[in-house]
């Protein structure tokens, strides 16, 4: 069974409540702004490399693009998830980093699902070149794996 706590992420800064104690959260207004305004940077470096593995794949060597997003999304999440983990977030709730991560690519999957529904959607039905779908589901994806991995993984 995988144990859940209030652990402090690589780097992070613990909240004290000027008891000296920590206070165990992180959710504050201003270190929730920080996080994400590190996940920005942090989602659009793996955005980047998700999407120019997804573009190179299909354009210079013929994938096709419902095969060539996974392939992109699997170094996206690579990039990631070591970044959230490292920088990103100021705490971690689950200690086993196998569970951990486990859980992180799940949110990812979900994240995953939708881009391809996205892109299949602008591709076969709008009949919209896929990148402009790739941009649509970029803001999608961001938003929902940022909410998931906040709630689940670094509260």
């Amino acid at each position: 069974m995988t144990e859940a706590m209030d652990v402090p992420a690589a780097g992070s800064q613990t909240v004290s409540n000027g008891t000296g104690l920590p206070t165990g959260r992180s959710g504050t207004g201003s270190a929730v702004r920080r996080e994400l305004a590190r996940y920005l940077i942090v989602g659009g470096l793996a955005f980047v490399c998700d999407t120019f593995a997804l573009f190179s794949l299909t354009q210079f060597l013929k994938v096709n693009y419902l095969v060539s997003a996974p392939l992109g999304f699997v170094g996206g999440t690579i990039v990631n998830y070591t970044l959230c983990r490292t920088w990103v977030f100021e705490r971690r709730r689950i200690v086993s980093t196998p569970a951990e991560m486990t859980i992180f690519t799940l949110i990812g999957v979900v994240g995953l699902g939708a881009n391809e529904l996205i892109l299949w959607f602008f591709q076969s039905k709008l009949k919209i070149y896929y990148m402009i779908g790739k941009a649509v589901s970029g803001v999608v994806v961001f938003g929902w794996n940022f909410g998931a991995r906040k709630l689940a993984l670094f509260r």
